[in-house]
Formats: structure tokens, C-alpha cells, sequence
């Protein structure tokens, strides 16, 4: 594991961008873009289409290292080029970004209020990549629909199983159990998860350390033991389906929480904007996003 990364990852001033649709969530992403799913055909064009988005994105002169400290990548995007340099590379090397991959295979059917994640056939193959393409770390993403806690208690089993595997092939594992902001009781939701990962926080060994991606939270400061938790680099924040305006509103009521967001990272972009006006909202977003997660 990189130690410079790692010290970024742990103390740098900055959020994470969030650029990993999978084939799922893309015409979504796009569609957001300015690009109707009419204007492509096949998911090969459709995915073309969106690395070009995350080219744009990337190569923007306000996306820098001084401000986003860390980018998810899809894995296609990992496996293809920016301004002729793999993308981990162009990241680090030409923007000071570190960079994640996303490795999760979607999810399962809701069982018990929550979708597990669907099992990972290709997950030590990915890993092998990762690492000789100087990935840092990897994001893996579960979703809880109602509080139950015995769902709940199964997305955190399955999160920590996969992480031990990830950390084992010198990755940082970042843990992403998502509750949703429409649950009938988001509160008791989001106090059951903290409770559930507390627990395997205090069983990991001492030499281990997780990142965790979780919803921006309805009681402020609720994360707060989880952001000092010895086990903890760092807990990143989602916008989960919030407007920019409102998740930086709730992201400044926590202390030691940073971004790490997609839809409201790129809102406000699209395809038909001069790169003068793409670059100058994106630098606007940025500019918004990195400001919250300063508190």
C-alpha cells in the first residue's frame, strides 16, 4: 500500500469524488448528462459515452488533488486511458488524486429491509489488477431500505467478510452500506448500522484499518464515534439522491465527515456545455463540496 497515499487518505483536506456507475446506473448518469438513451445503442457505445464524461471530468483544470483528495472508479474506467495514461496513473500522477475502484457485482434481492451484495465470482482477479495498476483502495456498496436489524446485521457480516479479503491483498477496503433516505425510519435505520459496525470495528486486529461510506445522516454528529474509531482511516459521506445544495447543508453540521459524492458532484453538468461552462460549474460544484467537508 502506498504510504503516501495513505497518509493523504487519512488527513488531507478534501472529499472524495464518486465516479462509478456501473452498467445499472449509467443511461441514468447519462441521461442527467444532456444524453438520451435514444442517441446510443449497446452498452459498448453507452459505456464509451460515459469514460468520455469521466474524461471530462477528470481533465477539467479544477479537479486537482488540492481539492479532491481521492476519485472511485468504475472498472471499466480503471481498464481504459486518460490523455493516453491509464486512469489510476493520470490520477495520481498528473492530478495528486488517489485512486479507488468500485468492486461489488450489484446487489441481491431485498431480504429482511436490505440488498446484500450479489457474491463476487471475479473478485481476486479484479484485486490482482487493481494492485498492478496502483490502486489504492477498493468501494463495495450494500443498500438498506428498512431498519431491520437482522438485515442490517447481514449487509455489515458480508461488507467486513469481503474487506478481510481485500485488506489481505494490500488494499484499503471501503465499507458502503447505504441507507436510504426514503426508509419509513431513516434515524433508527442509521442508528442500528452505527451500532452494527461499532461491533465488527472492535473486532478487527490492531494492525487493520476500513474507510466507510455511509448516507449523510438525519442526527448530526451521529458518526462521530465511528470517525474516532482507532479501526477508522476516514467516513466519507454519499449524497444519496439529495441536491448538492441540501447534502452540503447537512455534510456542514458534521464535523469530521467528508464527501464523497456523485450525483451531486456532477449536477449542473452536461454534454452540450462549452468546456469553458462544463469546467466553471464543475469548478463551482467542486469549489461547494470541498467547502462542507472542511468543517
Amino acid at each position: 500500500m502506498n504510504d503516501e497515499q495513505r497518509g493523504v487518505m487519512a488527513s488531507g483536506r478534501g472529499f472524495i469524488a464518486a465516479l462509478d456507475q456501473s452498467g445499472g446506473s449509467t443511461p441514468k448518469a447519462l441521461k442527467l448528462y444532456g444524453i438520451e438513451e435514444g442517441e446510443y445503442s449497446g452498452d459498448e457505445q453507452m459505456f464509451d459515452l460515459i469514460h468520455q464524461m469521466r474524461a471530462r471530468l477528470i481533465s477539467s483544470p479544477g479537479f486537482t488533488g488540492d481539492k479532491v483528495i481521492a476519485t472511485i472508479l468504475f472498472e471499466q474506467t480503471m481498464d481504459r486511458t486518460i490523455d493516453g495514461e491509464e486512469s489510476a496513473a493520470f490520477l495520481w500522477k498528473q492530478k495528486h488524486i488517489v485512486p479507488f475502484v468500485k468492486v461489488d457485482q450489484g446487489l441481491s434481492n431485498l431480504e429482511n429491509g436490505v440488498q446484500l451484495m450479489k457474491p463476487m465470482t471475479k473478485l481476486d482477479s479484479l484485486l490482482e489488477r487493481a494492485v498492478d495498476k496502483g490502486i489504492f483502495g477498493t468501494k463495495m456498496r450494500s443498500f438498506i431500505a428498512e431498519p431491520n436489524e437482522q438485515g442490517i446485521e447481514a449487509i455489515v457480516d458480508q461488507q467486513f467478510e469481503y474487506a478481510d479479503t481485500i485488506a489481505a491483498a494490500g488494499l484499503m477496503p471501503i465499507i458502503e452500506p447505504e441507507v436510504s433516505i426514503k426508509s419509513p425510519d431513516k434515524p433508527k435505520a442509521d442508528s442500528l448500522l452505527v451500532a452494527a459496525l461499532r461491533t465488527k470495528l472492535d473486532e478487527l486486529p490492531g494492525d487493520r484499518q476500513v474507510m466507510l461510506k455511509l448516507t449523510l445522516p438525519d442526527e448530526d454528529n451521529l458518526y462521530a464515534p465511528l470517525i474516532d474509531h482507532p479501526r477508522v482511516l476516514r467516513v466519507v459521506a454519499l449524497s444519496g439522491g439529495y441536491s448538492l445544495a441540501e447534502s452540503c447543508e447537512i455534510l456542514a453540521r458534521n464535523p469530521g465527515l467528508i464527501a464523497s459524492f456523485s450525483r451531486a458532484l456532477t449536477e449542473g453538468l452536461t454534454a452540450q456545455q462549452t468546456d469553458a461552462q462544463f469546467d466553471e460549474k464543475l469548478a463551482s460544484n467542486i469549489e461547494e463540496i470541498y467547502a462542507a467537508s472542511l468543517t
